[in-house]
């Protein structure tokens, strides 16, 4: 054996332990039954850990390439761009063109001018760019919405259907393909506490409660949601006729009331809604207030008029502090159409009261509404406010009545009304017979009432725990030195500003003065009569202005997620 052949022999004598130790691998196959080879079977274990495949290809994407079939000067990702057109550029103005930046980990197309070549010469790199963001997106499952499809043109054909589909106040765009098991609950809504927010839908056992309103004509659709703590009214036109009017869900009581409530959302407690009043109204428009509302009363043909149809609805819910609904009652106006009667028009209210509390009606949410009056109380000591005792809580003035005459107009006052400028007065009679002290008290308790309130809501919508969002009134005092002065004049400034969004700025009242003047009251000689003015007035003054150049305003740190962050990823 020559010395060739032994070492030849001695090598694979070493090589075969190594190749004894390495474990045994089934051929895989594929689909069709022909085997995979090793490279091909890692290579798709690889792709499997992978992401998704990125939808826009950067390399392809140019922002800046707005001529066409030409090349855009410094457009280095100008598909239309040749090496001599390179060679004169002086900088690339779209270094850098990635795809969505809310993504994770996507790819990147570098774009950069090596003038020191010669001639100057484009470099592209194609690079894979990490978000470092902690809220990113891993992939983009939902491709029906990275391509916009131009929207279905209304003709008459198909008017009816596109008005079934978008015409209520909310609808779904997601594709019918998404089916969702409503009834299947994870593990962490089993422990969830659900409460109505507000805003939120109404919901029903069958759906949602409705509150039917025009959409797109004067015409009702009954798809409109009522939401929680929204106050609605709204009037829409129903088409009816006598022959059908016993079929017509829309105009019977019983379509309005015969789904319960669900008192929390998701929840199996139920709230039904009760019947507080029925009015009956006449062909001429008299109404009748009727006895019994417990009786169900269904449209029915009565010669040749059509009885009991749905004119209003004014639904009142009322809720918990923790956002409960305990009650729902509905109140009704019946009328009656004949034959001629092609459409009727009904109004329909929702309204919200919170337990244990007395209805009392908002000038504005959250900023006060011009011509809705100002929202007044008092503070006890240790309590929240307390609002005022008159009819609706608010701060009133004096009344001007027709004869003038201060004396007769005791009692008699106006709400202030937000924005509004208003004077009132009258004429007071004094006689030589008439008291300093007497006619001081009566004089306050014109011009300022029983009961003056201390504070005054800032916002419209001012709740009395939050302290806090109530204005205390400054009172001033003008007389002069003398033995008796009486009251001549009330003066109220209130200041108020635009808070919030300069696109929906909300007025906010930010001070209340009330100014009491005096004047020297002489004592007239026997027989002798004076008649003195006594007037009231409010004046409304706008503090707020735009920052004046130079103006430095404080720092603030914008941390809101984009509107469209979550968007269209499912």
């Amino acid at each position: 054996m020559s010395l060739r052949a032994f070492l030849l022999l001695l090598f694979l004598l070493l090589l075969l332990p190594l190749r004894a130790a390495e474990p045994s691998v089934e051929p895989a196959t594929s689909a069709a039954g022909a085997a995979v080879p090793p490279e091909t079977r890692g290579a798709a274990r690889v792709r499997t850990r992978s992401g998704p495949a990125p939808v826009t290809d950067v390399a392809k994407l140019c922002v800046c390439d707005l001529l066409v079939a030409e090349c855009d000067v410094n457009c280095c990702c100008d598909p239309d761009c040749s090496a001599a057109d390179f060679s004169l550029f002086t900088t690339c103005s779209v270094p850098i063109v990635t795809g969505d930046s809310h993504l994770c980990s996507q790819k990147a197309a570098i774009y950069s001018l090596d003038v020191e070549a010669n001639p100057p010469e484009r470099i592209f790199k194609l690079i894979d760019q990490v978000n470092p963001s902690v809220f990113c997106i891993h992939a983009t499952n939902y491709k029906q919405a990275l391509s916009f499809n131009s929207p279905e043109m209304p003709t008459p054909e198909n008017f009816d259907q596109l008005l079934k589909q978008f015409g209520s106040a909310s609808f779904s765009a997601e594709p019918d393909s998404w089916s969702m098991n409503t009834d299947a609950q994870s593990p962490s809504d089993a422990n969830e506490t659900y409460r109505y927010e507000y805003g939120v839908p109404i919901q029903t056992v069958d759906a949602f409660l409705r509150l039917p309103s025009p959409v797109v004509s004067s015409w009702c659709s009954d798809a409109n949601p009522a939401g929680f703590l929204v106050n609605q009214a709204t009037k829409c036109t129903r088409s009816v006729s006598v022959e059908k009017c016993d079929n017509i869900q829309a105009a019977s009581m019983l379509f309005y009331i015969n789904s319960s409530i669900l008192a929390v959302p998701k929840s199996s407690q139920m709230v039904n809604i009760t019947v507080q009043s029925i009015v009956v109204q006449s062909l001429n428009g008299m109404r009748t207030l009727l006895n019994g509302s417990d009786v169900l009363r269904l449209p029915m043909i009565l010669d040749e008029l059509c009885i009991n149809i749905v004119l209003g609805v004014s639904y009142h819910i009322t809720y918990t502090d923790a956002g409960e609904i305990i009650e729902a009652a509905a109140s009704f106006v019946l009328g009656a159409i004949n034959k001629e009667a092609l459409s009727i028009q009904q109004s329909f209210e929702i309204s919200f009261t919170q337990e244990n509390t007395k209805p009392v009606p908002l000038s504005g949410n959250p900023g006060y509404v011009v011509g809705l009056p100002l929202r007044a109380g008092f503070r006890p000591p240790g309590s929240g406010i307390i609002q005022n005792t008159n009819k609706y809580s608010q701060l009133t003035i004096l009344q001007s009545t027709s004869n003038q005459d201060c004396l007769a107009a005791q009692g008699a006052r106006t709400p202030v009304l937000f924005g509004y400028n208003m004077i009132s007065g009258c004429k007071l009679r004094i006689t030589a017979a008439m008291k300093c002290q007497p006619l001081t008290q009566t004089l306050l308790d014109l011009l300022k009432g029983q009961t003056f309130p201390e504070y005054v809501a800032s916002f419209g919508n001012s709740q009395v725990q939050d302290v806090l969002d109530w204005v205390p009134i400054t009172h001033l005092h003008t007389s002069e030195q003398s033995s008796c002065q009486i009251p001549i004049s009330l003066e109220v400034e209130v200041k108020w500003t635009k808070y919030g969004s300069l696109v929906n700025p909300q007025a906010r009242i930010v001070n209340v003065t009330a100014k009491i003047t005096t004047t020297t009251a002489k004592q007239l000689p026997s027989g002798r009569e004076r008649t003195i003015p006594i007037t009231s007035s409010v004046v409304f003054t706008d503090i707020s202005s735009p920052a004046e150049p130079g103006y430095k305003a404080w720092p603030t740190i914008n941390a809101k997620l984009p509107f469209d962050f979550f968007f269209p990823f499912v």
